[in-house]
């Protein structure tokens, strides 16, 4: 089996971090697409006594780490509020330690995976992961808007919720009951469930409710790769069924993290 195949399984996700780590489809894209272009120019420097995966996010993270965020250079003209937001954030914590989070609670690396990922010891990623988490929270608080038909999985969700330390305007379980809610009590963020009790779709129930007003939305799904096909815009975040609580965790932070509405002032 090629090197492209065996990789190819992996871009889907790879993109979907590329998008939590920098708040943006297109600029996630962009990393993707360099380190890409790194293994296709010099395929001998491709890590070969690692797991294919774990080579393609080495690969990643050697492009990424070598960007510093300041030196961004964005087209204004394409850039959305998202951008402007991730940069007063990120002013405000280290991007070091948010790779480290996402790496665990999001992408599933163990800690010894993402120390040899972002060069650091197993201790070190374990703080770093602490300290992300907590300057994430001081930063974030919001109202919280769950989608989700499976009474369990709703409990749980709303406990995650509530741990974090936000509040949980309601549980809808079908797109007319999710609309209604958030138009009702609008939410600071919606976590939804895509297929519903009624045979309706978490998709609509959203789209629904983003015609009326702004909110960042996190998806739940059993089957990611149907929305990262990179064929049309996609949810930059996006929770695969069965998931882990340091998952949602992790999603509902970066999601906020992302948020005009929760950034603090100076």
């Amino acid at each position: 089996m090629s090197l492209g195949q065996q990789l190819a399984p992996h871009l889907p996700f790879l993109r979907r971090y590329g998008r939590a780590l920098t708040g943006s489809q297109a600029e996630g894209d962009r990393y993707v697409r360099a380190a890409l272009e790194a293994i296709v120019a010099a395929p001998e420097e491709f890590p070969k006594d690692v797991d294919p995966r774990l080579g393609l996010y080495r690969m990643f993270q050697g492009i990424w780490s070598s960007t510093h965020p300041d030196d961004w250079k964005v087209d204004e003209s394409q850039s959305s509020d998202n951008e402007a937001i991730a940069r007063a954030r990120l002013a405000r914590i280290a991007p070091l330690s948010r790779q480290a989070l996402l790496l665990t609670a999001m992408e599933g690396f163990t800690t010894e995976d993402t120390a040899y990922l972002i060069d650091r010891s197993p201790e070190e990623v374990e703080q770093l992961i602490e300290d992300a988490l907590g300057e994430i929270e001081k930063q974030t608080r919001s109202r919280v808007l769950v989608i989700e038909d499976e009474p369990i999985i709703a409990m749980d969700i709303e406990t995650i919720v509530r741990d974090l330390g936000h509040d949980v305007t309601g549980v809808a379980v079908t797109r007319d009951e999710a609309v209604a809610l958030a138009m009702e009590d609008r939410p600071g963020l919606v976590l939804a469930d895509i297929q519903l009790a009624d045979d309706s779709s978490g998709i609509d129930a959203v789209k629904d409710i983003l015609a009326e007003f702004n909110v960042p939305v996190i998806f739940i799904t059993a089957f990611p790769e149907r929305l990262l096909t990179g064929e049309r815009p996609e949810p930059t975040f996006l929770i695969t069924k069965p998931f882990q609580r340091s998952t949602v965790k992790a999603a509902i932070s970066q999601a906020l993290f992302f948020d005009q509405a929760t950034v603090p002032a100076d």
